[in-house]
């Protein structure tokens, strides 16, 4: 490998790059952080604000931001408890949740944004401050205890180890028939196919579900939440790639103007993706409180802040038009790895928002040396 492929090597790979090295260290540091246990917790730990990620992710493309992600978690988990409180069946009340705080908050800061070209930070700002509010009015800024005997084993079940090892293989498989496929693809339109990079994926590939294997397939199976998390990455990853309304967020975020004079309902869009990352922030809302058999209105405090992180930090930019789900995941990982490791290693939490801070500022400014060349 030449010294030019080696540098583009590099730039394409940094997050993956910087997320093996950080690992290492955490694991050299501490003998418990490479442990099953401790894998399979920190997976779990990583879908909250990886949920939220996925739709941070699609509003920061179209050069937008949604500041209010934490409070409308923090309401959902306070509005699906007292909904079963009330006698509710447990379905109905997540589907009623996503709809009345998701749904309702996304097409209401997506209004106000699309329609009225009133700053997202404003907006979402102003519905951070509304949705907290409103989660310590009906909770009576009190904890709000779950009824439901079904409700906590959507956050806190795992899906049987022989179930977890087909389901790990199958996904395996499936990314070395994408692979092969994009490939041939290339190929066919008589493109050059970069065949360093896909050695690299399919070894990446290897490793991640060997690894997949030894967390999941060898302690309790793959918890509840995280392959919730692995769908609604999966799905992300394909709408951005594969569909139409993920070229159209590209080009939003590259140019609105060029955008709407190409044909692009801007407002639909818009629309669309507030109301996205609301839903998945009231998802994960969900999840939190059935991890913890319980809800608090202050339950998805900073959680913004990690979402932003592990969007940043995972390559996309925040001028809009450039980044990927897979970078946002591996964002969020270095995020659950940071916060993991440190807590093993006795930081205090107060350092560890100082580090996070860091990190987007670093984040950040790398984005714009990038841009700049």
């Amino acid at each position: 490998m030449s010294n030019s492929s080696l540098v583009s090597f590099m730039k394409k790979n940094a997050t993956l790059i910087a997320l093996i090295v950080l690992a290492l260290g955490m694991g050299l540091a501490d003998d418990s952080f490479f442990t099953a246990r401790n894998l399979s917790n920190l997976a779990r730990q990583v879908t909250i604000i990886g949920i939220i990620a996925v739709g941070m992710t699609m509003v920061i493309l179209i050069a937008g931001i949604d500041l209010s992600v934490g409070s409308v978690a923090g309401l959902a988990a306070v509005v699906v408890t007292i909904l079963m409180q009330n006698d509710m069946n447990v379905w109905i009340s997540i589907i009623l949740t996503l709809s009345l705080v998701g749904v309702v908050i996304g097409g209401w800061n997506g209004f106000w944004i699309a329609h009225y070209k009133i700053p997202a930070f404003i907006i979402t700002l102003g519905m951070l401050t509304i949705a907290r509010g409103l989660a310590l009015t009906i909770s009576d800024g009190s904890a709000v205890p779950v009824t439901d005997t079904t409700f906590p084993l959507i956050g806190g079940a795992y899906i049987p180890p022989m179930i977890s090892v087909v389901l790990i293989l199958g996904v395996f498989g499936l990314v070395l028939f994408a692979t092969m496929r994009s490939a041939m693809r290339v190929r066919a339109i008589g493109g050059k196919v970069d065949r360093v990079q896909i050695i690299t994926n399919l070894i990446l590939a290897g490793a991640g579900t060997a690894l997949a294997l030894y967390m999941f397939g060898s302690y309790n199976g793959i918890p509840v939440p995280v392959a919730i998390f692995a769908v609604i990455a999966g799905a992300g990853i394909y709408v951005l790639g594969q569909t139409r309304f993920g070229r159209r967020l590209y080009a939003l975020g590259g140019n609105e103007d060029a955008a709407r004079l190409s044909g692009i309902d801007v407002y639909r869009t818009k629309l669309i993706v507030y109301i996205v990352v609301s839903v998945l922030s009231a998802l994960a809302g969900i999840l939190l409180a059935s991890r913890l058999n319980g809800a608090s209105p202050n339950l998805g405090t900073m959680f913004e802040l990690d979402a932003i992180a592990a969007v940043v930090i995972g390559g996309t930019s925040l001028a809009g038009g450039s980044g990927t789900i897979g970078g946002t995941v591996i964002g969020a990982l270095i995020i659950g790895v940071l916060n993991n490791g440190m807590s093993l290693l006795g930081v205090s939490a107060f350092y560890q928002l100082i580090i996070k801070g860091f990190i987007i500022i670093l984040a950040v400014w790398f984005d714009v040396l990038q841009k700049r060349k």
